[in-house]
């Protein structure tokens, strides 16, 4: 292992959803599970107290939900990267949690070694969704906000060249840097530099409002 451990609270209102997230997490060396809380105001306070790099936390809990405890987190805890613990049966909630700059979402039945890539990928900056819950989520709410967002989505991506529109097309399609890389012919690292150029320049915190807002542009249908 090398520097510091990942440090991740573990925050949701079922105690074998949190053992269960706890042992495929300790599996890796790399992440160290500091706390576990059963609601937003614990999670809020765990965070704080254990100075977590990576915050895994559920919508749905008591005391205060996971949407204004993320509110709350950004506020106090900024440096702190929120992965929201969801349902495909959530998905209002979800949009709104990614809207508010979270690091992404994972499903509750994700599979481990895509959990443990989420936190790896968190802290380290980025966003992470599976490509296949990113074009679900994509697919179930752009194309009833195209209406009346369309034109202003159109107006943000004009200021792109030609080449950041066909990554961000493919980013509206839910591809992840390496398949994106393959469908353009470039290496990954290149993706990625294009991905934080286009972010910069579209004012987005994350590859997914990147995405909606390609769809909301039409692109990447």
């Amino acid at each position: 292992m090398t520097g510091a451990p990942i440090r991740v609270v573990i925050a949701d209102d079922e105690p074998l959803i949190r053992a269960g997230i706890r042992m495929i997490l300790t599996s890796d060396r790399e992440i160290e599970v500091v706390a576990e809380a059963s609601n937003g105001r614990e999670a809020i306070e765990l965070v704080r107290a254990h100075r977590a790099d990576v915050v895994l936390l559920d919508i749905q809990m008591p005391v205060m939900d996971g949407l204004t405890a993320m509110a709350e987190l950004r506020r106090v805890v900024p440096a702190a990267r929120v992965i929201v613990l969801t349902t495909f049966g959530e998905r209002e909630n979800v949009l709104r949690a990614l809207e508010s700059g979270g690091a992404g979402f994972l499903l509750k039945d994700t599979a481990p070694a895509e959990l443990i890539g989420a936190v790896r990928a968190a802290a380290a900056g980025d966003a992470y969704l599976s490509p296949g819950a990113t074009r679900h989520v994509v697919d179930q709410f752009a194309s009833g906000r195209a209406a009346a967002r369309g034109e202003a989505a159109r107006t943000r991506v004009a200021g792109l060249s030609g080449r950041e529109c066909e990554v961000l097309s493919l980013l509206g399609e839910g591809l992840s840097n390496a398949e994106a890389g393959r469908r353009l012919h470039m290496s990954e690292a290149t993706v990625k530099t294009y991905v934080s150029r286009i972010l910069a320049k579209l004012g987005c915190e994350n590859r997914v409002q990147a995405a909606l807002l390609a769809r909301d542009a039409g692109l990447g249908a």
